[in-house]
């Protein structure tokens, strides 16, 4: 066992974590964070998408202590104190950018980072940002609907 020490969602965090214990486990097993979703286990699909340092990552692909003395914002961590949800969060359900909803918390946080660097994001900037997140549903209109709405709603002065 090691020590893990990191950040996540604004909150200090220190765990003792097994070597090869994966980001994504100790943020759904250990920290109760089950928005993020484990889908394919190798990388493919997106739906752990957790951001590390503000960059987005695999967190079914990163070993938890990777992220020690790191900054981790998962799904969760996007919305107010008092649950209000983070003007991305609601651009996917005002646009209907989901229906299962299995990929939704990956595709958030792609948006989030996307969104963080790029503030006005062109629909090849947006198909690049989400391009390691896969939807079985949506057909992705909606999704990329919904960014363009999060990045209009944030220009006009959203804080969330």
């Amino acid at each position: 066992m090691s020590s893990l020490n990191l950040e996540v969602n604004g909150r200090a965090v220190q765990l003792q974590v097994d070597s090869h214990r994966l980001l994504v486990e100790v943020l759904r097993e250990q920290l109760g964070l089950t928005g993020t979703h484990v889908g394919c286990d190798t990388s493919q699909c997106g739906a752990c998408t957790v951001l590390l340092d503000g960059q987005p990552v695999k967190s079914c692909t990163t070993l938890a202590l990777q992220a020690e003395g790191c900054r981790v914002t998962s799904v969760e961590g996007l919305a107010a104190q008092d649950g209000t949800r983070h003007a991305i969060q609601q651009a996917f359900v005002d646009c209907h950018g989901l229906q299962c909803g299995f990929c939704t918390p990956g595709m958030i946080m792609s948006t989030a980072a996307l969104l963080q660097r790029t503030p006005n994001p062109s629909d090849a900037q947006i198909a690049h940002a989400l391009e390691g997140n896969l939807c079985r549903c949506t057909g992705y209109v909606n999704i990329v609907a919904a960014v363009k709405q999060a990045a209009a709603t944030l220009a006009a002065g959203a804080t969330k």
